[in-house]
């Protein structure tokens, strides 16, 4: 039994189409600088052989045409790329981890926390490389002077942070069927495609976007992608059904084909029909009603008036009498959506954008120092302070004179003054707290 229910889950699952989800992505942590000393048969008192770390792996999400939506990621939720080694005596370095590459469908784009664009993936293969390892610490061999020739410390690696994204796929079509529920769409794309969507005869049949590939019997003719949308319904662009997580598959588009089931069937008005789609359209995006758009009057065996009624009250656009049953008008459809694609030029993607995380000079003298309200607590913060604290082990006395010596160099115990750091203040960096003796 539990066997049963695990194969109709697996089914279940490889049904779904999912189009949106939120991750976890870490970077690898840098591996830990060493701290030893060579040592052999003739050598006792050998100097510093510490290695350093390596660097930890990178996330990068890389383009494939081998997924078509996004479900693999309903189970899988983190994706933590691995630490990089620690360093080894002989100066032997770490070995930097393997960058983790998470592979998404083409279309996907990526999305901070604040819901920003910061990738779109839309070509197989491409990459995008949203955190960077951390860096490996360096042994105590590099610590090594002509003044400090046995440093006993060394610098641990860089840890990275856990950052949460959206992936959001928006499908790559060039031409978009749209229309309510119901009017014939996908009955359309099987005729003039190879897809083979489910059809009956009930409303959102379709839950999610079909697409097929159409190859113009014209060979001057470039091949073209056709997305079925699913139905929309009034109020999709205010959220209604899932009217927001269809209509963003129609931003790629470079041409959409209006289904209008002229026949009237349910009692609907094919003209409101068309007023209402259009305002779904433009209330969602006004980039949308820009597009070149073809109508398509589907079910045409019946009352001549009505098509004449509908191309009287609708005019400015191409307009087809078609027939998915009697392939009546597709020859003439297809050649018209292939002669508008030739002087269409494709949707660009918006390419990247930035990393999650912003590249900083560790270098760079960006300090900040708090003061308590009893004014006997200093902490201090910054990039600056961030990459100095990982090499301070306080109980060596070298390391200890190294860290007093770099903040004086640095300017902060100057700032500090500044502030009112006095004799037995206690001051705070990282994880190291200590009292200030002049």
């Amino acid at each position: 039994m539990k066997q049963f229910a695990l194969f109709c889950m697996l089914v279940y699952t490889l049904n779904m189409f999912i189009d949106k989800v939120e991750i976890t992505i870490k970077a690898g942590n840098g591996g830990n600088g060493h701290t030893s000393f060579y040592r052999d048969k003739q050598t006792m008192t050998g100097g510093p052989d510490g290695g350093d770390g390596g660097r930890g792996g990178d996330i990068v999400f890389v383009g494939t045409t081998r997924a078509d939506n996004l479900v693999e990621f309903r189970f899988t939720k983190k994706f933590f790329a691995k630490d990089g080694a620690d360093g080894g005596t002989r100066n032997k370095a770490g070995a930097g981890a393997v960058d983790l590459k998470v592979p998404v469908p083409l279309g996907t784009k990526v999305l901070n926390e604040n819901g920003e664009v910061i990738a779109d993936i839309t070509g197989d293969g491409e990459e995008f490389r949203a955190l960077r390892g951390g860096a490996g610490g360096r042994g105590n061999a590099f610590f090594a002077t002509s003044r400090k020739q046995t440093p006993n410390f060394a610098q641990t690696g860089v840890k990275t942070k856990e950052y949460k994204v959206t992936l959001e796929l928006s499908c790559i079509a060039d031409v978009g069927l749209v229309g309510f529920p119901n009017v014939g769409k996908s009955t359309l794309l099987s005729v003039i495609t190879r897809a083979n969507p489910k059809i009956a005869n009930y409303h959102f049949t379709t839950l999610h976007p079909n697409l097929g590939v159409i190859v113009p019997t014209d060979k001057s003719m470039k091949p073209f992608i056709v997305a079925d949308i699913p139905g929309l319904i009034e109020g999709a662009s205010d959220g209604a059904g899932l009217g927001h997580e269809f209509l963003r598959h129609i931003d790629r588009t470079r041409l959409l084909v209006h289904v209008i089931d002229i026949s009237g069937h349910e009692g609907r008005d094919p003209v409101e029909d068309y007023k209402l789609i259009n305002k779904e359209l433009v209330k969602y995006s006004k980039k949308l009603v820009d597009k070149v758009q073809i109508i398509a009057l589907n079910k045409s065996d019946i009352d001549e008036s009505k098509i004449a009624a509908f191309k009287k009250a609708v005019k400015g656009h191409k307009t087809f009498v078609i027939s998915g049953a009697t392939r009546q008008g597709i020859d003439e459809l297809l050649k018209a959506i292939a002669i508008e694609l030739e002087n269409l030029p494709r949707v660009e993607a918006q390419k990247f954008f930035s990393q999650l995380e912003k590249a900083v000079d560790k270098n760079k003298f960006e300090v900040g120092i708090e003061r308590d309200e009893d004014g006997v607590r200093f902490t201090v913060t910054g990039p600056l302070i961030e990459n100095l604290i990982r090499g301070v082990v306080l109980s060596d006395t070298e390391s200890n004179a190294y860290f007093q010596r770099r903040l004086r160099d640095s300017g902060v115990i100057a700032a500090m003054r500044e502030k009112g750091l006095q004799d037995g203040d206690t001051v705070s960096i990282g994880d190291v707290e200590f009292e200030w003796v002049d």
